[in-house]
């Protein structure tokens, strides 16, 4: 897959919850390759920013040429990306990364969805494209964000750390109670998330795929920025590991160990 970089141009944007926002970017060639699972590159418009910002991709349209990023503010560079508007440039480099494995979400089996945080915006493309029967659960500190957006693909269950929406707790707790049982896990989320999931599905003989959300630098492999520990020795570095943003995000979760 050839990874383009280019200038494009901000269709839309709104703020969906307090430090959360949604854009809309016009990119056809990155659009009509871009996968579930993959990521992109946006770059700073500020020359003293010199890495972009790897986000995750949320939705695609291809017949228009768009891309859409639900990404949360944590410091200059996402800052900068919240104050464009209709008409701004934004220079972004994509598709990267290898995205969740559709084949193993085939028609007949039943399949979790499991977002957590702001691991939940990839977990939307994913759903339209994945043709099986899916159980969508989203974890949150507090405020919600895109859960209404996943109800036309599937039954989806919320659950919130404080308790103010759905199961009081984590998205295990929700699965546990509402009584959901699956045949394979697409998740991304935070580490202590992931590790739980993994172990759960080792318990459960479900197949169970993780997408790592770790910092990155180049978003190409090159750097060896955002590696984590392995069961197989990666060919580039020679020791158990693997890059985040060149051999996954997206990896079997027998394959990673937290």
């Amino acid at each position: 897959m050839v990874k383009i970089k280019e200038t494009a141009l901000v269709e839309s944007q709104i703020r969906l919850a307090d430090d959360v926002y949604s854009m809309w970017i016009k990119t056809e060639t990155i659009t009509a390759q871009a996968e579930p699972g993959q990521f992109v590159d946006v770059f700073p418009k500020d020359g003293a920013k010199l890495l972009p910002r790897p986000i995750s991709i949320c939705e695609t349209d291809k017949e228009k040429g768009l891309l859409r990023l639900v990404y949360r503010v944590v410091g200059e560079g996402t800052e900068e990306f919240s104050h464009y508007k209709a008409g701004d440039t934004v220079e972004i480099m994509g598709s990267l990364g290898n995205g969740f494995p559709l084949e193993a979400g085939r028609e007949g089996r039943k399949a979790f969805l499991i977002g957590g945080g702001i691991g939940i915006p990839p977990m939307l493309e994913l759903a339209k494209h994945l043709p099986c029967e899916k159980q969508v659960v989203l974890g949150y500190r507090d405020v919600l964000f895109l859960n209404e957006e996943f109800h036309p693909y599937g039954a989806t269950y919320v659950a919130t750390e404080d308790g103010s929406a759905g199961t009081k707790g984590n998205v295990l707790d929700a699965i546990r109670e509402n009584g959901l049982k699956g045949d394979v896990i697409f998740a991304c989320g935070p580490t202590p998330m992931l590790k739980a999931l993994k172990a759960y599905a080792l318990e459960h003989g479900i197949e169970c795929y993780l997408s790592l959300e770790e910092k990155m630098a180049c978003g190409i492999g090159a750097c060896l920025a955002c590696v984590c520990k392995t069961t197989e020795v990666d060919e580039h570095s020679m020791v158990h590991n693997k890059r985040i943003c060149k051999d996954g995000p997206v990896f079997k979760a027998e394959e990673v160990e937290f």
